[in-house]
């Protein structure tokens, strides 16, 4: 078994820009990700930040595979994925999730919160998973029954990360998922990440614009910029030493409370 999870070389991603289009012939490209070249080690919590534009979001759906690569190598556990048609990648899927920025968006309103973790486990598993899955995210199994509306944010995303690991996966990419909740709730949801990630033997990725749950969460980082990577060091190493200019004015913008102000 490999001792990284993800291994990427050179990975590039382009888009046609429209902005640019000619009148006749095709649109030129423009170039998302720049050459990314690093690893994600197995049981790993890698953060993955950047302002707005670096290309996070596009490097974060590359992983999973809803973005499709350019060119280079995407290797996951060992196997080259970059370039598998939606068939080969049909039997990876279930290994491989995804948890939403905004769950509300991402649940489906008809559906029962048990239907909406049940249906990517199709015939694998049932009432059984359903309620395993919430018991994980601490939620009562009563909370299957009800429908999205019905829950507060932080219950909803709960669902959205029960939904991922009940498909019982090695890596999960957790895309802006705090940005929306309450400092509370964001406290919560991170220290139920790092439970899950120990008990469950996962991976993740933590694709974040806010270093300071970045500092909570994760182990290692990465520092994106135009899609480039600028930094790429242990957590504590970068807060404390950080190498390029770019980090510095991320760290720099943290909101530091000042004790002598009176409200």
């Amino acid at each position: 078994m490999p001792d990284n999870i993800f291994e990427i070389s050179d990975l590039r991603v382009d888009v046609a820009d429209m902005t640019r289009k000619p009148l006749f012939g095709p649109a030129p490209r423009l170039e998302i990700l720049k050459g990314l070249t690093f690893d994600i080690p197995r049981g790993a919590i890698l953060g993955i930040v950047g302002g707005s534009g670096s290309g996070k979001t596009t490097l974060g759906r590359t992983l999973v595979r809803l973005a499709e690569p350019s060119s280079g190598q995407l290797r996951f556990d060992g196997r080259d994925i970059s370039q598998l048609s939606d068939a080969e990648l049909r039997p990876i899927r279930p290994r491989i999730q995804m948890i939403f920025q905004d769950p509300m968006s991402s649940l489906n309103p008809r559906l029962t919160i048990g239907r909406i973790i049940a249906a990517p486990l199709r015939a694998k598993a049932g009432d059984k998973r359903v309620a395993e899955a919430l018991e994980q995210v601490g939620l009562p199994a009563h909370f299957a029954r009800r429908y999205p509306h019905e829950l507060s944010g932080g219950q909803r995303q709960r669902v959205g990360i029960a939904r991922a690991i009940a498909m019982r996966p090695d890596f999960i990419l957790a895309d802006e998922i705090v940005s929306g909740l309450d400092v509370s709730s964001q406290a919560q949801v991170l220290m139920l990440l790092e439970e899950l990630v120990k008990a469950l033997g996962l991976t993740l990725a933590f694709i974040s614009h806010d270093l300071s749950v970045i500092r909570r969460l994760c182990s290692r980082v990465i520092v994106l910029s135009s899609g480039e990577i600028v930094e790429d060091a242990a957590t504590t190493e970068l807060f404390e030493r950080p190498q390029h200019a770019y980090t510095r004015e991320l760290l720099d913008a943290i909101p530091t409370p000042d004790p002598t102000t009176r409200w």
